[in-house]
């Protein structure tokens, strides 16, 4: 047990250190978070509903901040390159994610095209059921997306990696939450990044 912790800790500082320099970033990522957690509590009562808040509010907030507006030059901090960071990236890096996000967005257009989608559901009927229809069918990508990733890290990685990285991926929304709290109020006193934040939980980090 101290192993899956130990392995949970460092992806989560990995995670962090490498990823969200940018306040916006983190910014996104609260907003992100509390979505998630709001579409955490409705799972019990609409998994559609909840799939639809996730993805269209959670999921784009959260990947805006990686595409447009984390630093993709030389990380001084880290002392690492974009490129060795994507390589290293233990869930979706960049390149993955443009794959899944893919996928996610043109499912509504294939529904329309193919209303039965192949065969899986009844004709839709009117716009209610359609976007109830794109509910449940993000609630599918996310869900494959989650245990494809994590089942991929079994083989390339071992069990508890893939263990520990889906758990992380579950906890994240309550983690950021503690961890970006504060951003809005760093990003409306000018302060863009966090490396030296970043240096100060580095040293902490190793005593």
């Amino acid at each position: 047990m101290s192993g899956f912790l130990d392995t949970l800790r460092t992806q989560r500082w990995d995670d962090h250190r490498y990823y969200h320099h940018s306040m916006i970033n983190q910014s996104l990522h609260l907003l992100s978070a509390t979505s998630f957690c709001c579409a955490y509590v409705l799972m019990f009562w609409d998994p559609w509903m909840a799939a639809l808040i996730g993805w269209m509010i959670s999921m784009t907030s959260r990947q805006c901040g990686h595409f447009f507006f984390e630093p993709k030059g030389y990380d001084a901090v880290n002392q690492a390159t974009h490129e060795y960071k994507e390589e290293i990236k233990v869930g979706y890096n960049l390149r993955r994610k443009v794959v899944l996000m893919t996928i996610w967005a043109l499912s509504p257009m294939v529904l329309y095209v193919e209303p039965t989608l192949f065969g899986i559901f009844t004709p839709y009927q009117g716009a209610a059921e359609f976007i109830r229809r794109v509910g449940q069918i993000w609630l599918v990508i996310g869900i494959g997306g989650l245990a494809f990733r994590t089942i991929h890290l079994f083989f390339i990685k071992d069990v508890m990696n893939g263990l520990a990285w889906a758990t992380k991926i579950l906890t994240d929304p309550f983690h950021d939450i503690m961890l970006y709290y504060k951003a809005p109020f760093y990003l409306m006193q000018g302060i863009w990044m966090d490396e030296m934040l970043m240096e100060e939980m580095a040293l902490d980090q190793h005593g």
